[in-house]
């Protein structure tokens, strides 16, 4: 964990909280929750406010995240809109607040000059306790509260204007008036500052969920269709008229599904050669093998020439895995025939030549789902399945974590917007990534 803080692939460009008035507002906002205030005087949060420093002061990851859904959140600043979320229990979290912050930037940008925003993304369930659960949730709606009670305060400045409005001689009543006039102090003039979100419903779309294992729902025009463990209770039994189930195992069911749906870019010259991604997973398969051999080995010293000493130091290890030899071949292929035939490859191979297709509104999703599917490419999983890559690296050598670790900074870190561009296609930036 400490070479991942260090190298902030763990809590990274989180935004700062130590002004006192900053903290003692997020302490109201924790009042509002009904939980213990912090002691800290400086912490760190993300785009939820979810704060790592005040999760380890509390002993409890979930403070904001009680029974993983209805997930709180704590807006200090218009800032946090461009901060990643670092902890969550549904992959689409973070376009829900994008969302939120997008079609409430005025309120926001109003409101946290001196308040602070807070309160729950609410579903329509309060517990988790089988898929049927996380298929019931169709739309969510923001319950949002302010730590100064800006919010109310507005509310009741409006509603004194309407009266003044309304009401004969209302005009003549002063302790009304005085009201007025000390609300307008605090929250300014409301006919300008809009001080109330605009829109607080948004749709529930295609996600993951890390409740039972990990749980990925796609929803199409008139389906749904759920991926993942054949034992998670309701699997096949939750509404079967309208769902398709497929087991997390069954690679050739996934694969024809995300086809034929279009939500995966087929094994093609024109986007497999300029990737390099092909290569990158054979890179990666031959650094798995090396670790699988000798986990004591230091990765850090290895170039080209030591790769292909070990290679054919190995040839028979490599050949078994078999891996490697496939993918050179499938290089091989695409440029001689500027394409790869899928129906020939072998299903459980057939997640290695593909990645999402860009356009589709799905790609992160898929992108984390094929990660999934190719877990010794650790760089994929760091850039779209953080959990699973975090789970997987606590398994890791202290070498090879070292090597992990150094690798992600030198590529990744680099520019993640133009290696995303180029290993999967993904063109638009990604605030939240």
């Amino acid at each position: 964990m400490k070479l991942l803080l260090e190298a902030e692939l763990i809590y990274g460009r989180l935004l700062p909280i130590d002004e006192p008035h900053l903290v003692e507002r997020y302490n109201k906002a924790l009042d509002g929750f009904g939980m213990r205030r912090t002691q800290l005087s400086r912490f760190r949060i993300d785009m939820t406010g979810f704060s790592p420093e005040i999760a380890d002061e509390l002993g409890d990851r979930d403070y904001l995240d009680p029974n993983r859904v209805n997930r709180r959140f704590i807006i200090m600043t218009p800032e946090q809109v461009n901060l990643p979320v670092v902890h969550t229990s549904f992959s689409n979290t973070a376009a829900l607040m994008h969302e939120f912050f997008s079609a409430n930037a005025r309120a926001i940008n109003a409101i946290t000059i001196r308040d602070a925003l807070y309160g729950e993304i609410e579903d329509s369930v309060s517990v988790v306790n089988d898929i049927d659960d996380l298929l019931s949730i169709n739309e969510v709606r923001f319950k949002v509260l302010s730590a100064e009670d800006m919010l109310g305060k507005a509310a009741e400045l409006r509603g004194l204007v309407d009266r003044l409005k309304t009401v004969p001689n209302a005009w003549s009543d002063d302790a009304m008036l005085n009201r007025m006039v000390d609300l307008a102090k605090q929250t300014g003039d409301i006919r300008q500052n809009a001080l109330v979100p605009d829109q607080l419903v948004f749709r529930h779309d295609a996600y993951w969920a890390n409740h039972f294992g990990g749980v990925y729902v796609f929803l199409d025009d008139k389906t749904t269709t759920v991926i993942c463990d054949p034992t998670v209770p309701g699997f096949r039994r939750s509404r079967p008229w309208q769902v398709s189930y497929i087991a997390l195992d069954d690679h050739k069911r996934i694969f024809d599904f995300l086809a034929s749906t279009g939500r995966l870019e087929l094994p093609r010259a024109s986007w497999v050669e300029p990737s390099g991604l092909f290569q990158h997973r054979a890179d990666m398969t031959i650094v798995n093998l090396v670790n699988q051999a000798d986990p004591t080995t230091d990765l850090e010293k290895m170039d080209r020439i030591w790769l292909q000493t070990w290679m054919h130091r190995n040839a028979g290890l490599v050949a078994r895995d078999g891996t490697y030899p496939f993918l050179q071949e499938a290089i091989r292929t695409v440029a001689a025939t500027g394409e790869i035939k899928i129906a020939d490859v072998a299903p459980e191979r057939r997640f290695m030549l593909v990645r999402a297709a860009p356009a589709h509104p799905d790609q992160w999703l898929v992108n984390r789902l094929i990660s999934q599917m190719v877990p010794y490419d650790f760089v994929s999983r760091f850039v779209f399945d953080k959990q699973g890559f975090y789970t997987a690296y606590d398994q890791y050598s202290e070498k090879f974590r070292a090597y992990v670790v150094a690798t992600l900074t030198r590529t990744y870190l680099q520019d993640k917007a133009a290696f995303r561009r180029k290993l999967y296609g993904i063109r638009e930036d990604d605030p939240y990534a």
